[in-house]
């Protein structure tokens, strides 16, 4: 059961972007289609499995004799991963590479993925706890992603005043859809 609220509580009540506003970027840049948000959601959901994998090890084995490698050794980590992952979507989905353009390499410098390595270190998470972090963590990025982008792709039928398109318009939408998971911080409170 414990298993289960880790994964809600980074899914939905402490989402990683809607509550913590890590990965911003990725959320206002990519978030125009529903498919390549969903993909670059999936990317990230892979890069944070990894990270917890890889963060567990370190914590476990290497950074007890040497704690003040833990910042320079998580980012090692995420950049090669996404290096890693780079490439195999250039390989097996060019289309998708070209329309991730530069924010695929960017989720080297997602501060989602960094503070998903900080946050289960400091909670003390062990394999699976990591591990299912992660997993609601990533989703909950592909959640932000993917509803920012189904509603975006809304609003270019409707007609919208030229004074909030644009960034205005998206960030407006960003506010909305954080206060709207601000319901969501009672969850635990009833349990």
């Amino acid at each position: 059961m414990e298993l289960f609220w880790i994964f809600i509580s980074a899914l939905l009540i402490n989402n990683f972007t809607l509550a913590y506003f890590l990965g911003i970027c990725p959320f206002l840049g990519v978030s125009t289609k529903v498919v390549t948000a969903f993909r670059l959601g999936l990317a990230n959901i892979f890069v944070m499995l990894i990270t917890a994998l890889c963060s567990w090890a370190l914590n476990t084995y290497i950074l007890p004799f040497a704690p003040y490698l833990r910042l320079i050794s998580f980012i090692i980590v995420i950049a090669s991963t996404v290096q890693f992952v780079e490439m195999a979507i250039k390989k097996l989905s060019p289309e998708l590479f070209r329309a991730l353009g530069i924010f695929l390499p960017l989720i080297t410098t997602n501060c989602a993925i960094l503070g998903l390595a900080l946050f289960s270190t400091n909670k003390g998470y062990g394999l699976v706890e990591g591990l299912v972090y992660a997993l609601g963590a990533g989703g909950g990025v592909t959640l932000a992603l993917v509803l920012m982008a189904g509603i975006r792709e809304e609003t270019r039928v409707l007609d919208i005043p030229k004074v909030i398109q644009g960034t205005a318009l998206s960030l407006i939408i960003a506010g909305i859809l954080s206060m709207a998971f601000m319901g969501f911080a009672g969850m635990f409170a009833a349990n």
